[in-house]
């Protein structure tokens, strides 16, 4: 596999055809896709894998974009988060929905069994189970929706990287939920960035200031593992830090606007106050990218209380800059080629990305978002490697990297690859000291 930063080469009007809703992909007749154009109004079955708010919120998606689809399998950790999100859907969707208690799959395992029952998967745990899961989907040849980010460490994306070989030889469809790619104002805007509205690119900034520090309090009911699953995001070795959590759309859409993927990257972040219920997790990250041009990405993110509130996108030209004020659905361009565009808020970007999914796999279009899913997932790893241990990390170290954060968990009964210090707390990276890559 070929790690080195991609497309340093390619012009940007290239890298935006070959980024934009689905990169197509070079298919092979050898295996035939579960649908084809002339299987238009075929039902298909459709299994959830992972059962927290957002899963449930992409098979109501899934379920609206394809009015033949059915959802037939559930898997979940926990029934006490299946159940509720199921018994929501159906209120939703009626009889779209007919998951009975024989499909309904608990523990770490049962992902396997609700994948095996469907002809397309949603994928929606914690990150750190996504490669094994996109693994077995594959394998089953079934096409799959990945939420976003794929992976929490070098190792997982470059399973995620190979798995989307195989995906693409056994002609699957395979969406990320990067969903601000299915905007149209960011569409509109970074094709105009790319036709030169702003000259030539000098730096991005991308900010993911959300201030909230809430974790889940422990249940004297839960041992370790299962008080960290319940409390995921909270772990690095679940949700790979928020940098990779939150900040990794505005990433990848920097990626998208550069037209390549970062050679090296610095930074800092820490954590400012420290609780049991927040895991081991940096509440505050400011690192800066090198693209192959010497072009630079800003990125920020903070969940400190009462600090600024951002989620925006920003590029800067020799001839102008561009704003990309998602929220409130305003695009502008300010400089030599002034322009602006306010788009409806009735338009779901989680909506579109299904929509187009769907569309894909009705019409066998060809449709693959693994490329730059895995790779913008990375670039936000190679930030937090490079905040965690003070060091420059280059692109083809990081993409190398061995250290996993993610062990193999069969069992509940598993001991958690981290524990908690006599006060509760959690050992935290210290910059300078701590290995990251």
């Amino acid at each position: 596999m070929n790690s080195s930063p991609p497309f340093s080469a390619l012009q940007r009007r290239d890298f935006l055809t070959r980024s934009s809703l689905a990169i197509a992909a070079a298919a092979v007749d050898v295996f035939p896709s579960i649908t084809s154009g002339k299987n238009l109004v075929e039902p298909l079955k459709l299994a959830l894998v992972g059962c927290g708010g957002r899963g449930a919120g992409a098979a109501s998606q899934a379920l609206t974009a394809d009015a033949n689809l059915k959802l037939v399998a559930a898997a979940d950790l926990f029934e006490d988060r299946l159940v509720p999100a199921l018994g929501g859907l159906q209120a939703k969707h009626g009889d779209q929905v007919d998951v009975p208690v024989a499909r309904r799959f608990f523990g770490f395992e049962g992902y396997k069994q609700a994948i095996a029952l469907a002809d397309v998967v949603i994928l929606a745990t914690p990150c750190a189970f996504r490669p094994a899961h996109f693994e077995e989907a594959v394998r089953l040849g079934r096409h799959a929706f990945l939420e976003k980010p794929v992976a929490v460490d070098a190792p997982g994306v470059r399973r995620v990287l190979k798995a989307a070989e195989e995906a693409r030889r056994k002609r699957l469809k395979v969406a990320v939920g990067f969903q601000r790619r299915h905007k149209r104002g960011f569409q509109e805007m970074i094709k105009r960035i790319h036709d030169g509205q702003i000259g030539e690119l000098v730096y991005t900034r991308a900010f993911a200031n959300t201030p909230l520090r809430t974790g889940l309090v422990r249940r004297p009911d839960l041992g370790e593992l299962e008080y960290q699953c319940r409390n995921w995001y909270y772990f690095s070795w679940l949700s790979a830090d928020f940098i990779v959590d939150n900040l990794v759309h505005g990433i990848d859409i920097s990626n998208w606007i550069h037209g390549a993927y970062p050679v090296r990257a610095h930074g800092m972040g820490a954590l400012s106050e420290r609780s049991p219920d927040y895991g081991d997790l940096f509440d505050h990250f400011a690192v800066e990218w090198e693209y192959p041009s010497g072009a630079r990405l800003f990125g920020e993110c903070d969940r400190r209380p009462g600090c600024w509130a951002s989620v925006t996108n920003h590029a800067v030209g020799s001839l102008g800059r561009a704003d990309f004020l998602d929220g409130r659905e305003v695009y502008s361009i300010q400089g030599r080629h002034p322009w602006e565009m306010k788009v409806t808020r009735g338009e779901n970007p989680y909506q579109l990305e299904h929509d187009d999914f769907f569309k894909a796999i009705r019409e066998d279009l060809p449709y693959d978002e693994t490329d730059y899913g895995a790779k913008s997932t990375m670039t936000a790893i190679m930030g937090r490697m490079a905040a965690y241990s003070g060091k420059i990390v280059e692109w083809e170290t990081a993409m190398q990297s061995e250290l996993r954060l993610a062990p193999e968990i069969t069992s509940l009964s598993d001991r958690a690859p981290i524990q908690p210090g006599a006060d509760g707390l959690y050992p935290i990276a210290v910059a300078g000291k701590t290995v990251a890559f």
